[in-house]
């Protein structure tokens, strides 16, 4: 409602003694003047600039037989103050203007603004007055005056001596006798016998009161602390007519104040809180309302060390209440007690080093026009004058503090309510919380101005769409969208009395003192106009003009205005209401709108006051369904009217009972509409009312509610209750409910469908670090925080929800949730309310007859996030609260099989860690096992390390620590696949870069070089660690035995499984491959690894015809053994670098042709001439090749410099783009080189010619059979790898013909696999060369040795072998690869 604003600003007095320094203020009654009060001085200051005028000091002599000044009261006019002094004087003051145009202070103006020419009254308006002060009349009433009080034309003075004055303004009694208290009857209500009990002793009097005119009497505080109120029981004030009523309990009053609009006494207590009390309407008694009190809970250390009540003050529009204590400290209330704001706690009473800070003491204080500023006169002033004798600070100087208040638009336009908006005003600016309308505007696809629609369209407020902002508009950020009120407008007319937005959020308008201002926020542009003495429609294009209005002259002064669609309903002063309809006109090129009275209704039965009714709204709302069951599709219409009269809210109906009128008998012009029915009073102390005229077939039970905030009782909801699936309701089931909830947070607007409430909230800034402690102790800003006021927004359906469950309607709860379901925090929704269930309950001191908590449990199971829920609500919450918890919901090793049935494993793992808490280890393990095998089935890798992880923590001992839930990936989780998610690793480096040493396939191999190795390493004698690899070793083999090597290299990677070495065991077993045609099969598949085609044109190739002669003697010279070939070139030390340069690019070119049968020449036969020349630029056009994408698209011009008999065919160019397409992806390319790499390491030699095979290289083949030439290699093994390749070859001939090419090239080595299995050739019959290495190239290498199997720790042998096979691949990557290895760095990433 209100909120603080920035610091208070301190408004400083004229020096003087003491005895001048302030001690009380009171505004006139239009809040523009305020008489400021000091022992010895009247002092008058204006409001708008906050300006001293005129000061009166009531001279020594005088003073002495006076005695000092203690209160001042205004008469109603302005005109003059009336101060009461210590001596039971009455001192009257006249106020009046000097004469002429003069004033006090005058706004300056540049030559030439338009300000100058002005409007005619503008020096009223914008000019402090010059007023002089002076007394006129003194009354001496013989006894101390105790409290003064205006009542219309007379003024009510309460004595000491126990008397009542009554006093005419001119300073006379009028020959009224004064009335003795103890005449004054009083009883506990108006109708109990005439004769009330008399004030039983002598010195009894009045010590606070205040008039109340709504209830035409006083509410009083005596002296004793009862309270009471006194009302003249017939029109005359005399003793004789005057009766009391007062409440039993209370004797420890010690202020009043009354509001009006809502019929409230607040009475402050002698303990600290304020009790609220209302009249009761039928027996005249006082009733309780609520307590303004602080609680235990949110101020746990100063609730009950407030002191009593000093001051309590309703702002000037009714809405909020300031209260202030004894002991110091201020605190804001809604009408109903909600608390906004209160000083006592926070930054307002710490600093920010921690220590506590003294209370602001108030002695006196007055809300401004508006409410916008409260005029404070601080206890701290007078008393460090006398403390300390450095009168010269301008700290020690009295003042005058002004606190900043921004309100909510409610407070005032209580019609803004149908809004999703939240609208603050401030004094001179406003605060939304929309979006920028343009991007709003289109958003919603709706045009800008939804009224211009053709004539004979639909009537735009139908649409649903154009009503309601997106939520992520309406929520969007914290930040407040500021808009600065024009100046021109406030000058005039401030301050600002009402501001109003539209639906979308892109237009609004402001009412000051006169006339109102208009706002676009798509084009940022302020209209002007004055002039309010009608009701007007204007259209929103044209300027505010006359000529552009409709002008409809109302019978009497117009109160409250609302909109309902196209209708708008106006209550009046005397106390009628009349519904208008608004329709446009088209008349040729101008559009106009006219207004047609639709109906009137009086009200005046049952209203007492017009100034009590607060909101008045047209509503769809209805107690039958039975209408909005027909056509729900239909926008609803205007069934009902709302009217909040004094907090109660009444409902009017219209009345279905009599004769329907049917749509086709009436004429569209003349609507003739249904009568309302008599009141009903649907809900008491109600604040603000929230409806909309939408309509949703989804959310039917969200849309036609009725929203009520009820202050300190929280918020209501009047909810409708749908029969499922249209059938008949019961008879005895309401169709409407009423459901109490508390939120929060103080609610602004409600998003219907979006089941959120808005509002905002006071923060705190503290800046007293920034100022030394001792020089600037007593400035504002280190006394007060900065104040801001931010947006906040809740949830509010878990409350619904349960509040439907508790009173058994769990089928329109589950309607209701299931309308809801896909709103974003709905999982969120239903772990609220288990939490609040299960913390309610299970903390409960007494036992709970009927728990609500297994009812909330099986409401949640109707939803596929039960399981998600019950766990994060577990984790939430104490492990005390577990047992009571999973009592209700079910086992939690039932719901964690549930959960791996459900494939949802991240929530099995939550429930893991309360099984590992509730029950024994074993258990723990169990079911941890079963996880584990899922997530490596699956391929969570982060959740197979964490299970690791849990798994040692139960076998070590830890289990009474759970293990962190799953975070980020840790960095001993990398292993050698990495490049399946940050790098690869290349293996293109050529044989000659590696120290050759003898080979052998017998050896152990090396520990892994990464930190995955020591973790495995450390404990491997751990009995834990075996359990753990057991069921690493058992997916392996599973995934080995169903062909699933990308699994399997994935599996290895992201675990740092010990791959080769495990293969290396399982040789002659599962890493066995049993059928050779399955596996490439399987291969192709699970690599995207497009099966091989033979080109139409292949047998017209044009490398069969002899073209490339010094190619065919190439491949004779190189056939034998390129391997062997390259490695003994390489074995030269003295060879050119540009020469190894070339050596390891040559065979990367062997992807422009892998499916010819003759690629190899093709390739070599490009290299040869370049290799014989050696200088640099030879090696520059050879790396330009590499460097190009592909031979298809790469630059010919470089090929055609050293090729000037090269010219490709059409044909031939067809042919080598079809081979290119034969080819899978990349990163398929670089994770097969990986596995073929790992094979060979591990001596799985069958696994090494299937993926030879599927990559179309020969030169693998030829490394396998050298590794057999030169080592021992089991019989059994070659024996199945002639039977696979004599497989693989019928089903080529067979099914596959795309493979034959190829199978003919490697034909030769396949006779000497036949070969060999006949007769075994001994290890020693091949040495390989030893390779001179510069030593350059040896950092870039050891570089490499990252993975599982760095290059660094293998023998010379394998890499030089499974090296070569990587230099097969041609990309820009590769090429810049060579290029930086070159440079002796190396390491390359693949995307």
């Amino acid at each position: 409602m209100y909120f603080l604003s920035g610091w208070p600003k301190r408004l400083l007095c004229p020096l003087g003694s003491p005895a001048e320094a302030p001690i009380h203020v009171q505004s006139d009654p239009q809040r523009t003047f305020f008489a400021v009060l000091a022992p010895v001085r009247l002092s008058i200051w204006y409001s708008r600039p906050s300006v001293l005028i005129v000061t009166y000091k009531e001279p020594e002599k005088s003073s002495s037989q006076f005695g000092f000044y203690k209160q001042a009261e205004w008469r109603p006019d302005s005109t003059m103050i009336a101060v009461s002094t210590a001596y039971g004087y009455i001192l009257f003051f006249h106020i009046t203007s000097t004469r002429g145009d003069k004033y006090l202070y005058e706004p300056v103006y540049p030559k030439g603004s338009p300000q100058m020419k002005g409007t005619p009254h503008f020096k009223e308006e914008q000019c402090a007055p010059a007023l002089n002060l002076e007394m006129k009349k003194i009354l001496d009433l013989q006894a101390p005056i105790m409290s003064l009080q205006s009542m219309l034309e007379d003024l009510l003075v309460a004595t000491s001596d126990g008397l009542l004055h009554l006093i005419h303004w001119e300073g006379m009694t009028n020959g009224r006798k004064a009335i003795n208290l103890c005449t004054v009857p009083f009883s506990v209500d108006l109708q109990s016998s005439r004769a009330g009990s008399f004030l039983g002793f002598a010195d009894v009097h009045i010590r606070d009161m205040e008039y109340c005119a709504t209830l035409d009497g006083f509410a009083v505080v005596f002296n004793d602390g009862k309270i009471g109120f006194i009302t003249p029981v017939s029109s005359r004030f005399t003793a004789e007519q005057l009766h009391g009523v007062w409440p039993q309990d209370v004797v420890d009053g010690t202020c009043v104040a009354v509001n009006n609009k809502y019929r409230l006494m607040a009475f402050g207590c002698a303990s600290g809180s304020v009790q609220v009390y209302t009249i009761d309407n039928t027996t005249g008694a006082m009733l309780l309302s609520h307590k303004l009190e602080l609680t235990a809970k949110q101020y746990p250390d100063i609730w009950n060390k407030t002191g009593a009540v000093k001051l309590v003050r309703w702002s000037p529009d009714n809405s909020v209440v300031i209260v202030t204590w004894e002991n110091g400290g201020l605190s804001l209330w809604s009408v109903f007690g909600a608390q906004l704001i209160c000083t006592l706690g926070g930054d307002f009473a710490y600093r920010s080093d921690g220590t506590k800070k003294d209370p602001l003491k108030i002695n006196s204080m007055s809300w401004g026009a508006e409410g916008y500023h409260l005029w404070v006169i601080s206890g701290f002033g007078a008393q460090s004058t006398e403390i300390e004798s450095d009168s010269k600070s301008i700290v020690k100087q009295p003042g005058i503090l002004l606190f900043q208040f921004i309100k909510s638009v409610l407070t005032v336009n209580p019609c803004m309510s149908n809004q999703e908006q939240v609208l603050l005003q401030g004094e001179d600016r406003l605060y939304l919380n929309c979006g920028e309308a343009s991007q709003t505007q289109h958003a919603r696809g709706s045009s800008a101005h939804p009224e211009h629609k053709a004539a004979g369209a639909k009537s735009p407020f139908a649409d649903s769409g154009v009503e309601s902002q997106g939520l992520s508009t309406l929520l969007g950020h914290r930040h407040w969208h500021v808009v600065q009120i024009s100046n021109t407008y406030l000058e005039s007319n401030w301050p600002i009395r009402f501001s109003a937005i539209d639906k979308l959020g892109q237009n609004i308008a402001v009412v000051g003192k006169f006339g109102f201002a208009h706002y676009s926020l798509l084009t940022k542009k302020w209209k002007l106009f004055g002039n309010i003495t009608q009701l007007r429609v204007y259209l929103r294009t044209s300027n505010l003009d006359n000529a552009f209005a409709h002008i409809t002259k109302a019978q009497a002064e117009t109160l409250l205005l609302s909109v309902f669609r196209d209708m708008v309903i106006v209550f009046r002063a005397d106390c009628s209401i009349c519904l208008y309809s608004i329709e446009r006109k088209s008349d040729g090129p101008t559009t106009t709108a006219g207004i047609q009275v639709l109906q009137e209704v009086s009200m005046s039965r049952y209203i007492p006051h017009p100034f009590l009714v607060v909101s008045v709204t047209l509503t769809s709302v209805s107690t039958e369904n039975g209408i909005t069951l027909k056509m729900p599709q239909q926008a609803r219409d205007a069934e009902s009217i709302m009217l909040n009269l004094a907090g109660q809210l009444i409902m009017m109906q219209r009345d279905r009972s009599g004769p329907q009128i049917r749509e086709k008998d009436s004429h569209p012009n003349q609507r003739k509409l249904l009568p309302f029915c008599p009141p009903v009073v649907l809900a008491q102390s109600v604040e603000n009312v929230w409806t909309t005229c939408r309509a949703n077939k989804q959310k039917r039970h969200l849309l036609e509610a009725l929203w009520l905030s009820c202050g300190g009782a929280g918020m209501k909801v009047w909810l409708p209750l749908f029969p499922r699936d249209h059938r008949k309701p019961h008879s005895f089931l309401s169709q409407r409910i009423m459901l109490p909830f508390h939120i929060n947070i103080y609610p602004l607007a409600v998003l219907f469908e979006d089941a959120l409430v808005l509002g905002a909230v006071n923060d705190t800034l503290l800046y007293d670090s920034l100022y030394t402690r001792n020089s600037a102790r007593e400035q504002l800003e280190v006394l007060f925080p900065y104040c801001v006021v931010e947006r906040t927004s809740q949830i509010y359906l878990h409350h619904i929800l349960r509040q439907l469950l508790v009173r058994n309607l769990g089928e329109q709860a589950l309607l209701l949730a299931q309308s809801c379901a896909a709103l974003p925090y709905f999982p969120h929704v239903l772990e609220l309310m288990l939490h609040e269930v299960l913390e309610e309950e299970a903390t409960s001191r007494e036992p709970i007859p009927d728990p609500l908590l297994p009812t909330v449990a099986k409401f949640i199971t109707e939803f596929p996030l039960f399981l998600q829920t019950v766990v994060h609500c577990a984790r939430k919450t104490e492990y005390a609260l577990w047992n009571y918890l999973f009592a209700a919901v079910g086992n939690p090793k039932d719901l964690f099989e549930e959960c791996l049935m459900a494939q949802d494993l991240d929530t099995a793992a939550s429930y893991l860690i309360i099984l590992q808490n509730m029950e024994v280890p074993a258990v723990s393990r169990q079911h941890a096992t079963l996880l584990f095998n899922t997530a490596l089935e699956q391929g969570k890798w982060d959740l197979c390390r964490h299970m690791i992880r849990f798994l040692k923590a139960i076998g070590s001992g830890e289990s009474e620590t759970p293990p962190s839930t799953p975070t980020a990936q840790e960095p001993s989780s990398s292993g050698g696949f990495e490049f399946f998610r940050n790098r690869s690793i290349s293996l293109s480096q050529s044989a000659e870069n590696v120290p050759a040493s003898k080979f052998s396939l017998q050896k152990t191999l090396s520990m892994p070089s990464g930190p995955s190795g020591k973790r495995w390493s450390k404990d491997s004698d751990c009995a834990e660690n075996m359990y753990i690899d057991m069921m690493l070793w058992r997916h392996a083999r599973r995934l080995l035995e169903e062909v699933r090597l990308k699994d399997l290299g994935c599996f290895a990677a992201q675990l740092g499984f010990e791959l080769i070495s495990w293969l290396c065991k399982e040789r002659t077993r599962a890493a066995r491959v049993d059928n050779f045609v399955l596996a490439l099969k399987r291969l192709h598949k699970d690599f995207l690894w497009p099966l091989p085609i033979t080109p139409a044109s292949s047998v017209s190739s044009p490398f069969k015809n002899g073209k490339y002669r010094t190619g065919e003697q190439l491949l004779k010279s190189q056939s034998a053994d390129p391997f062997l070939n390259l490695e003994m070139d390489a074995g030269v030390s003295t060879v050119q670098r540009s020469q190894s340069w070339l050596g390891s690019i040559g065979p990367a070119h062997h992807e422009i042709d892998t499916a010819s049968s003759h690629g190899p020449q093709m390739q070599d036969a490009f290299l040869s001439p370049l290799s014989t020349k050696g200088d640099e630029c030879s090696i520059g056009s050879a790396t330009d090749l590499t460097e190009s994408s592909s031979m298809v698209d790469g630059d010919w011009t470089m090929v055609d410099e050293n090729f000037s008999t090269l010219s490709l065919t059409q044909s031939e160019l067809e042919h080598i783009s079809m081979e290119l397409a034969s080819k899978g992806p990349h990163k398929s390319q670089v994770q097969l080189r990986y596995l073929l790499h790992m094979f060979m390491e591990a001596g799985c030699l069958d696994w090494c010619i299937v993926i030879g095979l599927i990559l179309r290289e020969s030169s693998v083949i030829s490394q396998i059979l050298l590794l057999i030439q030169s080592s021992e290699v089991d019989g059994e093994m070659l024996q199945n790898i002639k039977t696979g390749l004599h497989a693989v070859d019928r089903w080529a001939s067979t099914d596959c013909p795309g493979y034959k090419p190829f199978l003919n090239i490697i034909k030769p080595q396949v006779q000497k696999f036949s070969e060999l299995t006949e007769e075994q050739v001994q290890p020693e019959a091949f040495q390989p060369i030893t390779a001179g290495k510069t030593p350059e190239h040896t950092g870039p290498r050891a570089e490499e040795s990252r993975g599982p199997s760095g290059h660094g720790s293998l023998p010379q042998g394998e890499v030089g072998g499974s090296g070569l096979v990587g230099r097969n691949e041609e990309d820009a990557a590769r090429a810049e690869e060579e290029e930086s290895f070159q440079d002796g760095t190396y390491d390359c990433s693949v995307s």
